[in-house]
């Protein structure tokens, strides 16, 4: 086993791959750059270096910088995970040329599985099912649209190198076909410096539904489960469950099984996740497979009794996997909840900013994977997602109402967050019958961002301002030594009825 580990990344992902070293006593090595010297991954790292200013392109993306800060700590291993460099190619190739154990799949693989055309083409040799489409596209307007009227519309135009949404064009009719394809090419090479595109069939209210591998370097494997990820704004993922509510036994057999193939087609070593889209018959098609530990990983932790980033260095070191297949039952429910600096009423706008005070919330089944901390400066120059919040139950009734009530008693003064538009999602009757799918937040605009459901929030947010100076006041009365035992009933009721959404 590894002595010390090089994490290259910050915020919650750094803390949680912090975490998992301290329980199997790696020691680990930070890095951080300028506006990130007070960040929680640097105190709780057993070193920290700074490798620049804020801009990640000079620090958190400069492979230089992190190779040197690599060889200086006498780090023997590289933990990317997930975002910056985490799928790059060239990064993984040269922390093995360097020395170094890249802690992910190889170089070739992440090529593999980063090529979305090539992907495809893989999929179809391993008998994994695509949607109707194209392959490497290169045709003009003329062209696009003989191959958009085989494939029938609606149709989608995906950059080859694309990932995050970025690329993606949906074309709803034959007029819409040329300015789309300009502009997925052009914003695929403004992202990926590649202007490759692929068309294919769209599916209409897609779930989005990711099933978690793990493959050791003696060939065993393990798909622990799937994860529903429908719950989407502009192809980012903002809420996520396990087990999936439309998933039965056999169908989770049946995912396992074309997700290990997916695997399998590209020599997968290390822990990755096959995504797939089910239309509304039932039928799951291929989308593409992250090469890289996801963020929602923490529901199947909860539900598969699994540490998927200590099995990720176990794998990395050389050994084998500590699960075999026959053990991946799930047991409850999880949903995690992605907390983000955003306000959603102003389109999801950053909101950066210094956290005042943090109350983290706690109970029965609840989890935070966060990077929070009383004092912290969220910076503007990264992604606005400042943690996640899991709960776990006996079932999915059970996991939706900790959910809530953690959702209630979490407190970030200081910053805006989405956690009251959360609160609304989970409460929405559909999202409670498990009537999912990635357009769910458009279809259901006007419930989720209502006036009536901003003036609830409203009044939420004044109570708990008033109950707060309340408490400034008791505290400064006692002391004053004139302290009071009186307490504001209306206070206490209207704080309760405003949490309850009444």
């Amino acid at each position: 086993m590894f002595k010390k580990i090089l994490i290259a990344n910050r915020g919650e992902i750094a803390v949680r791959i912090i975490r998992a070293c301290s329980d199997m006593g790696v020691r680990t090595v930070a890095v951080y750059s300028e506006v990130d010297r007070d960040a929680p991954h640097v105190r709780l790292a057993d070193q920290a270096f700074a490798i620049g200013p804020a801009q990640a392109a000079e620090s958190y993306l400069n492979i230089d910088k992190i190779l040197a800060v690599a060889e200086t700590s006498g780090a023997e291993a590289i933990h990317p995970g997930y975002g910056f460099l985490a799928e790059n190619a060239d990064f993984a190739e040269r922390c093995v040329e360097a020395g170094f154990v890249f802690i992910g799949p190889s170089a070739a693989s992440i090529r593999a599985m980063g090529d979305k055309v090539e992907a495809r083409r893989r999929m179809i040799d391993a008998g994994v099912p695509v949607s109707p489409g194209t392959g490497e596209f290169s045709g003009g307007a003329a062209e696009a649209l003989l191959e958009a009227e085989k494939i029938g519309f609606p149709v989608i135009i995906k950059a080859a190198a694309g990932g995050g949404g970025k690329g993606m064009r949906v074309v709803e009719s034959a007029d819409e076909l040329e300015t789309s394809l300009e502009r997925a090419r052009s914003e695929s090479r403004a992202s990926f410096g590649d202007d490759t595109v692929y068309i294919e069939k769209f599916i209409t209210r897609p779930r989005h539904i990711e099933v978690q591998v793990l493959v050791d370097g003696q060939g065993h494997g393990i798909a622990a489960g799937e994860r529903e990820c429908s719950i989407q704004r502009r192809h980012q993922k903002l809420i996520e469950e396990t087990p999936s509510p439309v998933v039965d036994a056999d169908t989770r057999r049946r995912l396992g099984e074309m997700a290990l193939a997916a695997a399998a087609s590209c020599d997968y070593v290390g822990a990755g996740t096959v995504e797939f889209l089910r239309d509304a018959d039932g039928s799951f098609y291929f989308m593409e497979m992250n090469t890289r530990l996801q963020v929602e990983h923490p529901v199947t932790e909860e539900v598969y009794g699994i540490d998927i980033v200590v099995e990720q260095i176990r794998i990395a070191a050389g050994e084998k996997l500590s699960y075999s297949q026959d053990q991946m039952i799930p047991r409850g429910h999880a949903v995690e909840c992605r907390i983000t600096a955003e306000d959603p009423s102003q389109n999801f706008m950053p909101c950066p900013g210094r956290i005042e005070a943090v109350r983290v919330a706690t109970g029965p089944g609840i989890r935070d994977d966060s990077a929070v901390a009383p004092g912290y400066e969220i910076p503007v120059h990264y992604d606005p997602m400042i943690g996640k919040l899991i709960a776990h139950g006996k079932d999915r009734d059970q996991a939706l109402r900790r959910m809530d009530r953690a959702l209630a008693e979490y407190r970030l003064d200081g910053i805006t967050t989405n956690m009251p538009f959360l609160r609304r999602v989970l409460r929405h009757e559909a999202f409670v019958a498990g009537d999912l799918h990635t357009g769910f937040i458009d279809e259901h605009h006007d419930d989720l961002f209502s006036e009536r459901s901003r003036r609830v929030e409203d009044i939420a947010l004044l109570a708990a301002a008033i109950h707060a100076h309340h408490c400034k006041l008791s505290a400064s009365a006692r002391g004053s030594g004139t302290h009071t035992q009186k307490k504001s009933r209306w206070l206490e009721v209207g704080r309760s009825r405003a949490l309850r959404g009444g």
